[in-house]
């Protein structure tokens, strides 16, 4: 990758995992995007949030302190050295699970992600430059998923965190329905992930 000037630019890829479960088909697409990323000469970390040590529970809001653990610390670091962050997540319920919600309320903090204005009740988004992408899995097919339920989930990630702290854009990828998905069906959409991750 070059910039105007001719000079080669590597991009840095953050790629989050935020399924609990280890093996899960969101980390299989994750490695898939990651290993595409990685062919096309991109800087990439790996990141499952099933295997940081770290409470989810923001405690008291942003009224109190609630210092961040050498996970999280980690974590905040490679997503503000981050060009392109990447989530790949269930659907439950709508939305994504507990686990990735509570790594938002932990590490997308003020001062950090975003900036309160005086006067203004629309804080200084601090994260941009950077785009994103979400890889979402779901049961429910698709189509529904938009047009009956109204992709509360997507919406919530894209507009209400994402764009919210200056991201963009952000493309969303929606897998599905993954019950009673066959293996060919699977292997379509790792091939999916790996060439999301190859094009950049």
């Amino acid at each position: 990758m070059k910039h105007g000037g001719g000079v080669p630019v590597e991009r840095k890829v953050l790629v989050i995992v935020g399924h609990p479960a280890a093996g899960s088909l969101c980390g299989a697409l994750a490695r898939a995007y990651a290993g595409g990323a990685r062919s096309a000469g991109f800087d990439v970390e790996l990141l499952e949030l099933g295997a940081l040590d770290f409470d989810p529970v923001l405690r008291q809001g942003f009224a109190g302190e609630q210092p961040l653990e050498p996970d999280l610390e980690r974590a905040w670091a490679a997503i503000a050295a981050a060009d392109e962050l990447v989530f790949a997540h269930p659907t439950w319920w709508g939305g994504p699970p507990a686990l990735l919600k509570g790594f938002i309320d932990r590490v997308f903090l003020p001062g950090r992600a975003f900036r309160y204005r005086e006067g203004s009740p629309f804080p200084e988004p601090l994260l941009k430059g950077k785009r994103a992408r979400l890889l979402v899995t779901m049961d429910s097919p698709p189509w529904w998923f938009r047009w009956v339920a109204g992709q509360p989930g997507h919406r919530m990630l894209k507009k209400a965190v994402l764009e919210f702290c200056g991201v963009k854009p952000v493309t969303v990828h929606a897998f599905g329905p993954v019950r009673g998905s066959v293996p060919a069906r699977r292997e379509a959409w790792l091939d999916q992930a790996r060439r999301l991750g190859a094009a950049g």
